[in-house]
């Protein structure tokens, strides 16, 4: 029961970590730094904070040949999914584009289901029906705007390798710490973005500035060195699934962060989106005891009237 619990806690910890992404993120681009940037120095501080952690712990790195192709498969993964929603955010605002990243979850029931024959129940089908309705209403803006269909793919590339990652994680026979698992991982992401660097033409640029570096430094604690290392505990302790669907925090840390900080607007049909998202995620996670109880009836009665109010408005 201890062990759940803490995995509980860690999987919240690392969603609202995870969410945090474009605080840095957009300051750095309104300096001026292009996304290969910013995604590198965020990585690379990671790798030496991790470094310089385990170093004063006293924690080997030593893995077996078998281990680290594994884990350069594991950051090229993790990292793709980085770029991807990185690159996101120059086509939409930074909460829609965390909003529909959370579709991850749901990739991971799928994948579960289909590679290694988890039961997919009704609540499930239905909780992704849901989901799916949430992102049509994300599509399509209030004043008739549809968002970027780049910035969409981009989002969508992105859930689906963060969710290969989680189920990576938790089916490899990978034995090892977290924090070891999390160093190499970004390691490997650091040479993955150089790489696309050199393929992009979006060169490595340098921090010039004290903000420059103090949301690098973010970037590199919060969403990076915490979240993966709270992450990794969640996947061990209580599994693929239920770690991803926790990330429902990360959404709402996004668009908070998006409309306190950056101004970004919360209009009526983005946030009946938002609402049948999580509304699908919490599905998920209570499974069929929903049905059994009076929170389904509530839940039904709120699409209901969201679909209602703001239908097609």
């Amino acid at each position: 029961m201890q062990s759940k619990l803490k995995g509980y806690l860690c999987g919240i910890g690392a969603a609202v970590c995870y969410g945090t992404n474009p605080l840095g993120a957009l300051y750095l681009y309104e300096d001026g730094i292009n996304a290969n940037s910013v995604l590198f120095y965020r990585f690379a501080l990671a790798v030496v904070m991790l470094g310089m952690l385990m170093a004063a712990r006293r924690k080997s790195l030593k893995v077996s040949r078998r281990e680290l192709s594994l884990l350069c498969a594991l950051g090229v993964v993790f990292s793709t999914s980085s770029i991807t929603l990185y690159f996101s955010f120059c086509f939409m605002d930074a909460g829609i584009a965390s909003t529909l990243l959370f579709v991850y979850p749901v990739m991971v029931a799928v994948i579960m289901a289909l590679l290694f024959k988890e039961r997919l129940p009704a609540v499930s089908v239905f909780a992704i029906m849901l989901a799916l309705s949430g992102i049509a209403m994300l599509y399509h803006g209030d004043g008739g705007a549809t968002l970027s269909t780049r910035g969409v793919m981009l989002v969508m590339f992105s859930s689906l390798s963060y969710a290969v990652y989680i189920v990576v994680v938790n089916k490899s026979p990978l034995r090892m710490s977290s924090m070891k698992l999390t160093f190499y991982v970004l390691f490997f992401g650091m040479l993955t973005v150089l790489t696309n660097s050199f393929i992009t033409g979006l060169h490595i640029q340098m921090l010039t500035t004290p903000r420059m570096w103090s949301c690098a430094f973010m970037l590199a604690l919060l969403p990076t060195v915490f979240s993966l290392v709270l992450m990794t505990i969640s996947v061990h302790e209580t599994g693929s699934t239920p770690t991803a669907v926790m990330g429902a925090l990360e959404p709402l840390t996004a668009v908070v962060i998006g409309v306190a900080v950056f101004g970004e607007q919360l209009t009526p049909r983005l946030a009946a989106g938002i609402v049948l998202i999580l509304t699908a995620v919490i599905m998920i996670i209570a499974g069929k005891s929903l049905f059994q109880t009076r929170v389904f009836s509530v839940v039904s009665h709120l699409g209901h009237v969201i679909f209602k109010t703001w239908r097609w408005k």
